[in-house]
């Protein structure tokens, strides 16, 4: 995916969950944040930033955050994005070489999932998750606590359970993590349901992304450590 209309700013602060307020060539502007985790260790004083210029007078603010700098490593914040590229990707069929059927946002049961894929001898479901939050290479989900995610979890088991394939993908939002884990010390019984679904049959996968300054694609299977 890319993006267009990309400036540099420098992070100021963050008011609430949805707005930040970033400094634009010298003059401090409200940005929509379009990830509502904490992202407190991305978002510090003075981090350098990347926004996109949306002009359209239905909108609030003109900028969304899109990007941070923390350190070298640039790392993709858009909390949309991980869909959007894991569905590129699916759709060239990256994990999936004989899918005859690709659906985004397919309900099943109680949950709905961000993708369903069918093929000749398999029905999938699939549930993607963005990670922004990493620590000396290592990456892990959640950065706050998602009974949201705890339930997709379980909904992934009961369809392994009914004879589907069922997949947890984990879109790392920047490049070169040495491994994936759960948050336990944020969410434990993310953790614990993580671990037994994949006792259970659910497929737990993680990649990596190539990030640009105006651009976000998978890269390379990460390992995960349950």
């Amino acid at each position: 995916m890319r993006y267009e209309n990309i400036k540099e700013g420098r992070f100021l602060e963050r008011p609430n969950r949805f707005i930040a307020k970033i400094e634009i060539d010298g003059s401090p502007q409200i940005c929509h944040v379009k990830n509502t985790g904490r992202c407190r260790e991305l978002l510090t004083p003075g981090a350098k930033v990347l926004v996109q210029e949306c002009d359209s007078p239905q909108r609030k603010t003109k900028y969304d955050l899109i990007s941070v700098w923390k350190g070298e490593r640039l790392i993709n914040m858009d909390s949309a994005a991980p869909n959007q590229v894991f569905g590129e990707w699916l759709r060239a069929c990256g994990l999936f070489p004989d899918a005859r059927e690709i659906k985004a946002e397919k309900s099943h049961g109680d949950s709905r999932f961000d993708f369903y894929a069918a093929g000749p001898s398999f029905q999938a479901f699939i549930e993607v998750k963005g990670v922004t939050l990493e620590e000396n290479g290592v990456v892990r989900f959640p950065d706050a606590p998602t009974e949201r995610g705890l339930k997709h979890l379980h909904s992934l088991m009961r369809c392994v359970e009914e004879g589907f394939q069922a997949y947890a993908a984990f879109v790392i939002q920047m490049q070169g993590a040495r491994y994936f884990e759960a948050n336990w010390d944020t969410h434990p019984a993310f953790g614990e349901a993580l671990r037994k679904a994949a006792a259970g049959g659910v497929q737990v996968l993680a990649w990596d992304c190539r990030v640009t300054e105006d651009s976000l694609c998978l890269n390379e299977a990460v390992a995960v450590r349950l």
